[in-house]
């Protein structure tokens, strides 16, 4: 790349934003400063009020090649971006970052159970409407529905291949513009690194079209809303796929079976991380196919835990509903590892199959089943974690702290607005 061509040395910080410092090509590979208090930015740009950091510290943030990105087919001039690690002046994993939580618990599913996860971030958009072009809603899925944004949506896929990010699909989904963009599965780390990159050449291609995008949960009250479905299955470290087992409850291995136990176990607590705004919560209702109970089933959409059979035992996955993209992809994803590894360690099996639609099921069979309402608010949700002692635990005491400081400040801004009010800064940031 010429000299003066600009590397974007990224950090997807705790608030699902990718934050960073360019460099020019020249300089690169080189490691940048970074200031430890940035840790604790809400997504609306204000610093944690209590943040456990204040003026004090300084970190490096160092490039991982192997998640380096190129867009050139569109974007001019082309940019590169490079997904980073935070790190101490000493070189030691700074102990709030996403990256060194993620990869703790990747460590430690190989190191106990000699598992790893292979991942694929299922993204939904809404390509916004602009007042020079006819945007009347088209019927849900159709090819007049793809075809109304074009060429944005053929330009998204080829910005993805050409980044070497392996799209597999781009439909038009159920909502008024709504989209949904895929990509291959893959290890987990550079899984959750995908997502945070999708999300950004998504919003490149939209600027280079002259057009507006959001990932935010809701537009609508009432209407629909973007989520972010995690699909992962278990392989051995050698690559056996483990997910699968003829003849077994729900076609689930015993070892799948622990590790969903144990995300569904610690669903409340979960969604603290995994549908972290203030408006996450009315997504997560009854009849949105999104996820409101703790609750899994076999191909059924209102599940929080979709289990999602294969046509071969690779094909195997299971499918966590209850995610958006106001998420961090790399705290989402250490969070259900550390889950499912907690099911492992303590050898659960506790599958009760949501046979239906639960929100026409009886409160007692409900409770039989296991199935209670995920936490349909925010501070609810952050209640759910900090009361949920093993969930606090897999992460370091400083990431906790940071976490929860930067979610109360993003709480204190967002209580004095009407629900309108919070949509549209969602809507505007995500």
């Amino acid at each position: 790349m010429p000299d003066d061509n600009l590397v974007f040395l990224a950090y997807a910080d705790l608030s699902g934003m990718v934050r960073g410092r360019a460099v020019p090509a020249r300089r690169y590979p080189t490691t940048v400063g970074w200031v430890p208090a940035d840790q604790s930015i809400t997504p609306f740009g204000s610093i944690g009020d209590a943040n456990p950091f204040g003026p004090l510290g300084d970190l490096r943030l160092v490039p991982d090649e192997s998640s380096h990105v190129r867009v050139e087919r569109l974007s001019q001039p082309p940019f590169d971006v490079v997904l980073c690690d935070a790190v101490e002046p000493d070189g030691q994993p700074f102990a709030a970052c996403p990256r060194a939580a993620l990869r703790a618990a990747i460590e430690r599913l190989a190191e106990h159970h000699r598992l790893e996860a292979r991942v694929s971030f299922e993204h939904e958009l809404t390509v916004l409407p602009s007042t020079d072009r006819d945007e009347r809603p088209h019927p849900a899925f159709t090819l007049r529905a793809l075809r109304s944004a074009e060429p944005f949506g053929t330009d998204v896929v080829r910005a993805l291949s050409a980044a070497g990010l392996e799209p597999e699909n781009w439909l038009a989904e159920y909502g008024p513009g709504q989209f949904e963009v895929t990509v291959a599965p893959t290890g987990a780390l550079r899984a959750a690194d995908r997502a945070s990159l999708v999300r950004e050449i998504v919003r490149d291609v939209a600027r280079v079209h002259q057009r507006s995008v959001t990932f935010s949960p809701v537009l609508d009250p009432d209407g629909v809303g973007n989520g972010v479905h995690v699909h992962l299955s278990l392989h051995t470290l050698d690559g056996r796929p483990m997910t699968h087992e003829r003849g077994e409850s729900a076609g689930m291995s015993r070892p799948a079976r622990a590790f969903v136990s144990g995300i569904v176990r610690h669903l409340p607590a979960l969604t603290a991380i995994t549908a972290p705004s203030a408006i996450s919560g009315i997504r997560l209702a009854p009849h949105r196919w999104s996820a409101a109970h703790t609750a899994t089933g076999v191909r059924n959409r209102e599940a929080t835990v979709r289990v999602c059979p294969g046509a071969t035992p690779a094909g195997w996955n299971v499918e966590f509903r209850a995610a958006d993209a106001t998420a961090s992809p790399h705290l989402v994803l250490a969070a259900l590892l550390h889950a499912g590894h907690q099911g492992l360690e303590e050898h659960l099996d506790d599958i009760r199959l949501l046979p239906g639609d639960p929100n026409g099921m009886d409160p007692a069979e409900l409770a039989a089943l296991g199935a209670h309402r995920l936490p349909t608010t925010l501070p609810e949700a952050l209640a759910a974690f900090e009361h949920d002692v093993v969930a606090r635990s897999w992460f370091a005491p400083l990431l906790v702290e940071t976490y929860l400081d930067m979610k109360r400040t993003e709480l204190g801004e967002m209580e004095p607005l009407t629900i309108a009010e919070r949509i549209a800064r969602y809507r505007a940031v995500y």
